[in-house]
């Protein structure tokens, strides 16, 4: 079995499968876009054929974590069995585990990376990041003017229908319907009884759509939502991430907002916007560099600085990486790609591991050809 495991021709096969996945999903990005291509082919264990016209699905190729798993299984028996526990081979063994340190950094990065975005503009101040592929129904308490406090319901929980009780209130959220993508348009005379009784979805027909997935598309969810407290109905609701205007309703004094927007984290800190710079090359439109200049208070440290995010020049702050990724509005509007990756220094350690190994080994191996050398002549 560990022979097996051992084989350079397993070791050959396996990297021309990871090949073929890299080009399968490249080429899949087209129509897919680039996190569900990644997902389907990069971080599943097999990838699937769904048969036509059933609910069958079939392995039909290894996926990138198999594939990886198997790559770092065999590099890792590889190590132990072939290389020679020897001072001559120090060099080999550091580089070996660099390698499989760099193997490892990816399973990190696909288990714990989280993306986001930040979009601030000039003069405004930020306290959260947004997921633009995660959605969550907001249920916020606005009763007290100085301070929200805000509930979320993931778009997931929202799938699955049913009644969703809300922490810390006595409200409660019945699904009466959830929709993954959907055209909002308002109601024509031929349209069916609507079943929204309350806000401004009455005047709102929905029309299912097929749910999306390139870069440069967006679901458009909705949802008929009931909220319920103290044994009272406070009527249907239409939520969607389409519908610009906040809906509202009062239960014993205090007044909950509805609204079903992208999935949001609040940071312990705010991010100012102070300037934002687009510089082109002279007499082109052609993108030269994109940099925000933006103000970090954080009250837990005391701390408030001035900070210049450009390109290839993120923050890192709080376990999180600010990217300049785009703008808009007229070069008002800075969108910031934010990355927590707990593994993101892994990569950087595999390349200083594996360059140390090679030049220990060269070394090792010069002075030992050196020595065969000098033996020679004396002799």
């Amino acid at each position: 079995m560990v022979r097996a495991f051992v084989s350079l021709k397993l070791t050959i096969a396996f990297l021309a499968a990871l090949m073929v996945l890299v080009m399968a999903c490249t080429l899949a990005q087209v129509k897919l876009g680039t996190w569900p291509a990644v997902e389907i082919y990069m971080r599943a264990w097999f990838v699937w054929w769904d048969v036509p016209g059933t609910e069958w699905r079939i392995p039909v190729f290894p996926g990138g974590a198999l594939v990886g798993l198997v790559l770092l299984v065999n590099l890792f028996l590889a190590q132990l069995v072939r290389l020679e526990l020897a001072w001559k081979k120090v060099g080999l063994w550091i580089s070996h585990a660099g390698l499989i340190l760099l193997v490892l950094g990816e399973f990190v990065t696909g288990a714990f990376q989280v993306e986001s975005q930040l979009a601030v503009e000039e003069g405004q101040t930020v306290n959260f990041v947004e997921s633009p592929r995660e959605l969550e129904l907001a249920v916020i308490d606005v009763t007290d003017a100085a301070m929200d406090d805000v509930y979320s319901v993931p778009a997931a929980r929202l799938e699955r229908g049913g009644s969703i009780p809300i922490p810390g209130t006595p409200v409660a959220i019945q699904v009466r319907r959830f929709f993954r993508n959907s055209d909002l348009a308002p109601r024509g005379p031929a349209d069916p009884p609507s079943p929204v009784t309350a806000g401004v979805g009455t005047g709102v027909a929905v029309r299912e759509r097929p749910p999306v997935s390139r870069d440069d598309q967006t679901n458009q969810a909705a949802a008929y939502v009931e909220p319920v407290a103290g044994g009272r109905s406070y009527g249907t609701w239409l939520v969607s991430n389409g519908l610009g205007a906040p809906q509202s309703f009062t239960h014993e004094g205090r007044t909950y907002q509805l609204q079903l927007r992208s999935r949001r984290e609040y940071l312990p800190f705010a991010v100012t916007l102070k300037h934002f710079r687009h510089d082109v090359y002279p007499g082109t439109q052609i993108p030269k560099n994109f940099s925000s200049l933006v103000t970090i208070a954080n009250p837990s440290r005391g701390e408030q600085r001035d900070v210049l995010i450009y390109m290839n020049q993120p923050l890192r702050y709080e376990g999180k990486a600010f990217y300049q990724a785009s703008f808009g509005k007229g070069d008002t509007l800075s969108i910031l790609q934010v990355v927590e990756n707990p593994g993101w220094l892994i990569p950087y350690v595999s390349c200083v591991l594996v360059a140390i190994g090679l030049i220990v080994h060269f070394a090792i191996t010069l002075r030992r050809s050196s020595r065969r050398r000098q033996a020679d002549s004396e002799a």
